[in-house]
Protein backbone atom coordinates (compact mmCIF):
# COMPACT_ATOMS: atom_id res chain seq x y z
CA UNK A 1 0.00 0.00 0.00
CA UNK A 2 1.29 3.25 -0.90
CA UNK A 3 2.10 5.76 2.10
CA UNK A 4 -0.24 8.53 2.53
CA UNK A 5 -0.62 11.97 4.00
CA UNK A 6 -3.87 12.93 5.08
CA UNK A 7 -5.41 16.75 5.29
CA UNK A 8 -7.31 18.22 8.30
CA UNK A 9 -10.63 17.64 6.27
CA UNK A 10 -10.31 14.15 6.52
CA UNK A 11 -9.68 14.22 10.42
CA UNK A 12 -12.65 16.64 10.60
CA UNK A 13 -15.09 14.94 9.19
CA UNK A 14 -14.23 11.81 11.33
CA UNK A 15 -15.83 13.42 13.80
CA UNK A 16 -18.72 15.34 11.86
CA UNK A 17 -22.02 14.81 13.52
CA UNK A 18 -23.76 16.57 10.69
CA UNK A 19 -21.94 14.55 7.74
CA UNK A 20 -22.91 11.01 8.08
CA UNK A 21 -21.99 10.25 4.76
CA UNK A 22 -18.64 11.85 4.98
CA UNK A 23 -17.52 10.92 8.64
CA UNK A 24 -18.28 7.08 7.46
CA UNK A 25 -15.99 7.30 4.20
CA UNK A 26 -13.61 9.57 6.68
CA UNK A 27 -13.20 6.32 9.29
CA UNK A 28 -13.36 3.89 6.65
CA UNK A 29 -10.15 5.48 5.23
CA UNK A 30 -8.32 5.92 8.39
CA UNK A 31 -9.24 2.25 8.93
CA UNK A 32 -8.28 0.89 6.37
CA UNK A 33 -5.02 3.49 6.15
CA UNK A 34 -3.49 2.42 9.50
CA UNK A 35 -3.60 -1.47 8.60
CA UNK A 36 -0.92 -1.69 6.96
CA UNK A 37 1.59 1.81 7.25
CA UNK A 38 0.54 4.84 9.56
CA UNK A 39 -0.87 7.69 7.44
CA UNK A 40 1.08 10.88 8.41
CA UNK A 41 -0.25 14.71 9.02
CA UNK A 42 2.18 17.53 9.99
CA UNK A 43 2.27 19.93 13.25
CA UNK A 44 -0.33 21.73 10.69
CA UNK A 45 -2.94 19.90 10.30
CA UNK A 46 -2.78 19.16 14.38
CA UNK A 47 -3.16 22.79 15.13
CA UNK A 48 -6.44 22.86 12.57
CA UNK A 49 -8.24 20.06 13.34
CA UNK A 50 -8.46 21.59 16.88
CA UNK A 51 -10.03 24.70 15.26
CA UNK A 52 -12.18 23.28 13.26
CA UNK A 53 -13.22 20.36 16.09
CA UNK A 54 -13.75 23.97 18.35
CA UNK A 55 -15.31 26.53 16.27
CA UNK A 56 -16.93 24.98 12.94
CA UNK A 57 -17.85 21.31 14.86
CA UNK A 58 -19.17 22.73 18.33
CA UNK A 59 -16.50 19.93 19.49
CA UNK A 60 -15.96 20.30 23.40
CA UNK A 61 -11.86 21.60 23.62
CA UNK A 62 -10.94 18.98 26.05
CA UNK A 63 -13.03 16.50 24.16
CA UNK A 64 -11.04 17.83 21.08
CA UNK A 65 -7.78 17.46 22.74
CA UNK A 66 -8.77 13.66 23.43
CA UNK A 67 -9.69 13.24 19.84
CA UNK A 68 -5.60 14.70 19.06
CA UNK A 69 -4.30 12.02 21.26
CA UNK A 70 -5.71 9.36 19.31
CA UNK A 71 -3.44 10.93 16.53
CA UNK A 72 -0.51 9.42 18.19
CA UNK A 73 -0.19 6.27 15.83
CA UNK A 74 -0.18 8.71 12.54
CA UNK A 75 3.19 9.74 11.63
CA UNK A 76 3.82 13.06 12.65
CA UNK A 77 5.34 15.56 10.18
CA UNK A 78 7.27 18.49 12.32
CA UNK A 79 7.30 21.57 10.37
CA UNK A 80 10.07 23.73 10.00
CA UNK A 81 11.36 27.01 8.57
CA UNK A 82 12.80 25.37 5.36
CA UNK A 83 9.26 23.62 5.08
CA UNK A 84 7.49 27.23 5.05
CA UNK A 85 10.30 28.41 2.19
CA UNK A 86 8.99 25.17 -0.01
CA UNK A 87 6.04 25.96 0.86
CA UNK A 88 6.06 29.88 -0.84
CA UNK A 89 7.83 27.78 -3.43
CA UNK A 90 4.78 26.10 -3.75
CA UNK A 91 1.76 28.75 -3.34
CA UNK A 92 3.92 30.35 -6.67
CA UNK A 93 4.78 27.12 -9.25
CA UNK A 94 1.81 24.95 -7.88
CA UNK A 95 -0.68 27.69 -8.16
CA UNK A 96 -2.06 26.84 -4.87
CA UNK A 97 -2.95 28.60 -1.51
CA UNK A 98 -0.02 28.73 0.58
CA UNK A 99 -1.68 26.32 3.60
CA UNK A 100 -2.44 23.46 0.64
CA UNK A 101 1.39 24.23 -0.36
CA UNK A 102 2.21 23.74 3.32
CA UNK A 103 0.71 20.34 3.63
CA UNK A 104 2.21 19.45 -0.26
CA UNK A 105 5.17 20.14 1.44
CA UNK A 106 4.97 17.86 4.38
CA UNK A 107 3.61 14.94 2.64
CA UNK A 108 6.16 15.57 0.14
CA UNK A 109 8.61 15.77 3.32
CA UNK A 110 7.42 12.23 4.50
CA UNK A 111 7.93 10.75 0.82
CA UNK A 112 4.17 9.88 0.22
CA UNK A 113 2.72 9.03 -2.89
CA UNK A 114 -1.06 9.99 -1.69
CA UNK A 115 -2.96 13.20 -0.47
CA UNK A 116 -6.30 12.71 1.11
CA UNK A 117 -7.91 16.04 0.80
CA UNK A 118 -11.24 17.32 -0.13
CA UNK A 119 -9.51 20.88 -0.99
CA UNK A 120 -7.09 20.22 -4.00
CA UNK A 121 -8.08 18.67 -7.61
CA UNK A 122 -8.71 14.85 -7.15
CA UNK A 123 -6.11 13.09 -9.65
CA UNK A 124 -3.70 16.18 -9.67
CA UNK A 125 0.19 15.27 -9.23
CA UNK A 126 2.29 17.57 -8.23
CA UNK A 127 6.40 16.38 -8.22
CA UNK A 128 4.88 12.66 -7.47
CA UNK A 129 2.68 13.02 -5.12
CA UNK A 130 -1.26 12.28 -6.36
CA UNK A 131 -4.14 13.70 -4.50
CA UNK A 132 -7.19 12.06 -3.95
CA UNK A 133 -10.63 13.13 -3.17
CA UNK A 134 -12.06 10.83 -0.81
CA UNK A 135 -15.44 11.98 -0.57
CA UNK A 136 -16.05 12.49 -4.18
CA UNK A 137 -18.99 11.22 -5.34
CA UNK A 138 -20.41 11.98 -1.99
Amino acid sequence: MAKAFLDTNVLAYASDQDSPAKRKAARALILDLSREIPPCISTQIVQEFYVTATRKLGIEPLHAKDIIHSFRHFEIVTITVDDISRAIDGNILWQVSFWDALVIAAAQKARCELLYSEDLSDGRVIDGLEIRNPFKGL
